[in-house]
Formats: C-alpha cells, structure tokens, sequence
C-alpha cells in the first residue's frame, strides 16, 4: 500500500507547482501582509502505527493505523487549498522514539518537498486523564527534542509495561506546566471533545472542569478545542453512496451540522467559556487516517474542513493566530473567507480580537463574505442561506467549574439573502448592538441550510448536504 502512495505522491510532484490554490486572500489594509490561510492542524501519516505485541516491548508496524506518508498528505493538503498542515501521529509504546528517530526525519524531507505548505511538527497528545489533543510545536532549532521531552514524560500511553497512573488529570496539568517553561511555547487543542458523550450535556473523557483546569493551568497553550471534528467521510462507501454510519465516528451522541455538541449548542459549553471572558477558541480538522475512496472514513486534509487563520505565510504568526482566536472554520467550502469588525468611536477590531467602549455605546458590526462560485471536493457550489448574529455577556468566572451553559447567549439577528448587499464578489451586512452596558462577546455562524439551530445528525447524513461556518468571537469590553 505505502509503495503505491509513494508513487501517486511522485505523479503529483511532477506538477505541483501547476497545482491552483485558493487558501489565501489579501487584506485591504496596505501595512498589512496577512492573509487568509486554511490549515488543518490533525493528520495522521504513517507513523501512526499498529503494534505487533508477540515482541517485549511492542514493535512499532507502520502504516498500522493510518497510511499515508508525510510528504503525500502535504501534497493532498496543497491540492485542496491549503496553507499549513501540522502532522499530528498518536503515541504508544515508545512511540517517542519513532516520531523522534523516523517521523521527524521524513518531515523534513516534506518540507523540501512540498516548500509551498508550511508544515508543523507535533502529535495527537494521548492526553493524560481525557480523550486526545493536537498539540503543536512551534518551528525551533529544537523542535524535535522539545516534542520527545513531552511525549516522553506525559503522553499516557507512552510506558510500557502500561502504566494506569500516567493517565490522570494532575498528570495533564504537569504536562502543561513543564510546556509553559519552554522559550516557544507550544498550542494545545481538545480533538474530538464530545465524542464519548452519552447525551448532550453527558460528558466523556473530556468535561468542563477538565478543559477550565487545562486552560487555567496555561492560558497561552489549552487555548480551545475542536468544533468540527474529524472522521465525517464515515458515511461515505469508495463509490460515493452511504452508509448507516455516524459523521465524526460519534457513535454515542452524534454531531450537530457536522459540529461538536460543545460548540454547536447554542448558550452551551463553548458559550460558557466566553461568558467567563476566556480566550477559548474552535478549529476544525480532517483526522485523516484513510481516504474514504479506499475504504476509510476520512477526507483529505482540506478535502471538506479547513481551519481559516488571519496571519502571514510562517510558522511564527500562523501558530500565533491560532494562539489569539484569528481564526474561523467551515466545511465543504461554504465560504473562502470572513471578515467581522466592530467599530465604536473610530476604533475598530476583528475576529479574536477585543474592543473597548464607553459605557452605553454602540457598536457597529460588519459581515463580509465570500462564498466561492466554484465547485468543492464534493462537485457541488454550496450557497449560504443565513448568517447569524450571536452574542452572550461576560460575566467572568463560575465558581461551579462544571458549568456548561450562558444563558445570556442569543441569537440577535439572521440575515438571509434578501438582507445583505453585493460588493464586488462579496456579501456584505451590518447590525448596530445598541446601548452596551457591560461586557459581551459576539460571534458569527452561518448555513445552506434551513435549521434555525443545527440539529443532531442522523445516521447515514450525506456530509455535503448539511453544511456551517463559525467565526471565532470578538470581546466588548466596557470601560
């Protein structure tokens, strides 16, 4: 299998530079050089491996779990649209000695390869007392020792013999505390949050104390989760029909429009974070293991999630905008690009960003765009049907850390096609939040569809047919 992957990748090489891209678009701002870049920031290779455990210890298979090689998801990555990529392999038995000793070797060779995806090194974190999370190292001289050193020392199923006291919360916080001594700090997210749920608001290996403890812990690195999971080509046969099977592999509470319950519910988990005035933000991804035109359950990276980050073409500001919330995400190329402001008094900021009034103000909110007239990776042109206004207030931290509500949260107004203006290739709308008196958030979501709240996702649900966006949100802070 891998000899034939490897082959496809040399075919495509030949003509990558012909390959067209639409990941970025340009600012308006002359003194500025940041774009908008689409990413993913979970992909397995083959260094995902299986384990042949007659040996002691285990010997590493590759290709066990997923099968890819680097530097052909990198291509796959380019080919549909994207950006950066970060190669996110799950640990086990020493596996800190293969992504340091052949993993991290074949990285590099990807980034000479395919020179045009900036490529992170980092793992799918087998998190200490929870479910899994992507973990990303910043671009240093030593990127690879500062990802053996956590994965080493923290990552639960690391030991072996196995060791049961390596998979608790208090570990995960003594890995978050020993990455908050590093230079560079690197950037954690919660994969696939919700996914061992048993109802909505019946949390798994991953809870609201759990995520609060994390992001207390290193406010600069567990700076959000997944809002959009991988595995939604589950539903998908090679030929393109479907199959009873659950979007996202969520077997026991399913998605909501392809999202993650904590983020799709209105007022919930994600809503109770910001209403706690935290910097918790949503990324989307592809957890790519095997296509599914070759039996597997999973797009391409780029392929139908993309992770959107406001920032210029490096490792440095594009990990620094998924650091500060300069982020927005959609599936099925809904749309190529978002820009929201709020504007008060001459001042104005953007998506992740904070704005100041006076109390008593108003605010000025403008929604720009743009949903690509061309077909996606599904051979259809998906059309926006409503934006939607969704605001909640700040009222800081909960003393029940269990919360997983903001019943402030609302939506103020939708916009559907009537209601907004074309400028050029874009749709434009504006909505003035009256009379601020103490702090809030807004943030921006947007459909093809009819639901005025995304609903929980049948078995069998044809991923192209039930599409959204989320914007990240912008704080109003009252003077």
């Amino acid at each position: 299998m891998c000899t034939k992957h490897l082959q496809i990748l040399l075919t495509l090489g030949l003509s990558i530079s012909a390959f067209s891209c639409s990941q970025s678009s340009k600012s308006d701002s002359a003194d500025s050089n940041r774009q908008w870049h689409a990413g993913d920031h979970h992909i397995h290779s083959r260094f995902s491996v299986g384990w042949d455990r007659t040996t002691n210890p285990p010997t590493p298979k590759l290709g066990g779990d997923a099968i890819y090689p680097t530097p052909m998801n990198a291509v796959m990555g380019k080919y549909y649209g994207l950006s950066w990529i970060v190669t996110t392999d799950h640990g086990g038995p020493n596996h800190s000695k293969v992504n340091k000793d052949i993993a991290y070797p074949e990285l590099l060779i990807s980034r000479q390869t395919v020179p045009d995806v900036v490529q992170f090194y980092g793992m799918e974190f087998d998190t200490p007392g929870a479910d899994h999370s992507s973990l990303i190292i910043p671009h240093t001289h030593d990127e690879v020792d500062r990802l053996f050193d956590i994965e080493s020392r923290f990552a639960k199923n690391e030991p072996h013999p196995a060791d049961k006291s390596w998979d608790t919360e208090p570990r995960m916080l003594e890995a978050l505390k020993a990455m908050n001594q590093f230079e560079t700090k690197p950037v954690v997210t919660a994969n696939h949050p919700s996914r061992s749920a048993t109802g909505l608001g019946e949390y798994g290996k991953d809870d609201p104390a759990e995520l609060r403890d994390w992001n207390d812990t290193a406010p600069e690195i567990a700076v959000g989760m997944s809002g959009a999971p991988g595995h939604q080509a589950k539903a998908l046969n090679p030929d393109g029909t479907i199959r009873q099977e659950a979007r996202g592999s969520y077997k026991t509470f399913p998605t909501m429009g392809g999202f993650d319950q904590m983020t799709a519910r209105l007022g919930g988990f994600w809503d109770s974070m910001l209403g706690e005035g935290r910097r918790w933000w949503i990324t989307a991804n592809s957890d790519s293991h095997i296509n599914w035109r070759e039996g597997g359950s999973d797009f391409w990276p780029g392929e139908y999630s993309k992770t959107y980050v406001w920032a210029e073409k490096n490792h440095d500001d594009i990990l620094d905008g998924i650091r500060h919330g300069r982020v927005f995400v959609t599936l099925g190329d809904l749309i190529s690009e978002l820009q929201v402001t709020a504007s008060n008094d001459g001042e104005s900021t953007e998506i992740g960003g904070t704005l100041a009034v006076k109390s008593g103000a108003d605010v000025e909110v403008t929604i720009r765009f743009l949903d690509p007239s061309t077909l996606n990776a599904g051979e259809q042109n998906p059309k926006v049907a409503r934006v939607d206004v969704i605001t909640g207030q700040v009222t800081g931290p909960l003393s029940d850390r269990t919360t997983d509500t903001n019943p402030t949260t609302k939506v103020v107004t939708r916009f559907s096609e009537q209601d907004w203006r074309t400028e050029g290739p874009y749709q434009v709308m504006s909505y003035r939040l009256e009379n601020i008196t103490s702090n809030s958030y807004l943030r921006i979501r947007g459909t093809n569809g009819q639901e005025l709240e995304p609903e929980q996702d049948p078995l069998g649900e044809d991923p192209w047919s039930d599409l959204w966006f989320y914007s990240n949100p912008i704080f109003i802070e009252v003077e």
